[in-house]
């Protein structure tokens, strides 16, 4: 199977319809600029999108849930390349996960020049692998960032933040909330079009709090190369749905960590 990218999001009151579900424009969205992350890291190039297949809506996703994109390069030509694209929408309380779209989006190089490479071949999974921690790629737009046209340090942060979020969510099946933040490292500026790769992971467990570690990552997608970018580290605390307190935060028979 080809890598997959993941890019992962929080429906939002402003993308929902008077329905309180994502609108298809932006569910739209979502799938374009990923499809687009994947190929210029599939190339090491800039692209344009050219064309999408039919595009269908089999499930909405509800204000409130975590929408997870998957995108992964199904074919390649001289200068164009297919990137497929799967939108799940996840519940916050329950864990479960049903597929809203799918779509295949056709893109070409905008350099004329440039060779897209093939396929890689696939890979045989390692079943001994530890479960990898929350992966998620956001691209750096010009609004994001300073006047030297570098990303900021506060949007930095919310992708971390909401990162942390979505892991410790996933870690105990429960409402959570940010306690603290236990320190910040900004190390490399993110510049504007570079992806920030963002993985988090749930450390420290209390009774009902979760510590997470955040490593933002910057990945320029003409070149290829990565480079820390920052680190940080959150309070999560469970909390009930009814009473508003603090609740127990390990699911029943869940390890120390994720």
């Amino acid at each position: 199977m080809a890598l997959e990218t993941h890019l992962i999001d929080l429906v939002f009151p402003g993308e929902t319809n008077h329905h309180g579900t994502l609108f298809g424009g932006a569910a739209l969205a979502y799938m374009d600029k990923l499809a687009y992350i994947v190929a210029a890291r599939h190339a090491l190039t800039d692209f344009v999108t050219a064309s999408c297949d039919q595009i269908d809506f089999a499930a909405p996703a509800h204000l409130g849930e975590i929408v997870e994109v998957t995108g992964r390069v199904v074919r390649t030509g001289r200068r164009s390349l297919t990137v497929e694209t799967d939108l799940e929408a996840e519940s916050l309380r329950t864990g479960q996960r049903r597929l809203c779209s799918r779509g295949r989006f056709h893109l070409v190089a905008a350099d004329p020049a440039v060779r897209v490479p093939p396929l890689p071949a696939p890979q045989p999974a390692d079943a001994a692998e530890p479960p990898p921690p929350l992966r998620m790629v956001e691209l750096v737009f010009p609004d994001q960032c300073s006047h030297r046209h570098v990303l900021f340090g506060g949007y930095a942060q919310a992708v971390m933040g909401k990162a942390a979020f979505v892991a410790a969510t996933r870690f105990c099946g429960r409402t959570v909330v940010m306690a603290a933040s236990r320190g910040m490292d900004f190390i490399a500026p993110v510049h504007v079009g570079e992806i920030m790769e963002v993985t988090a992971r749930v450390g420290a467990v209390g009774t009902s709090s979760m510590v997470v570690e955040v490593v933002a990552t910057g990945e320029n997608l003409q070149t290829g190369e990565r480079r820390p970018a920052a680190r940080g580290s959150y309070t999560m605390v469970a909390i009930d749905d009814d009473s508003g307190r603090p609740c127990p935060a390990r699911r029943e028979g869940a390890g120390p960590s994720v």
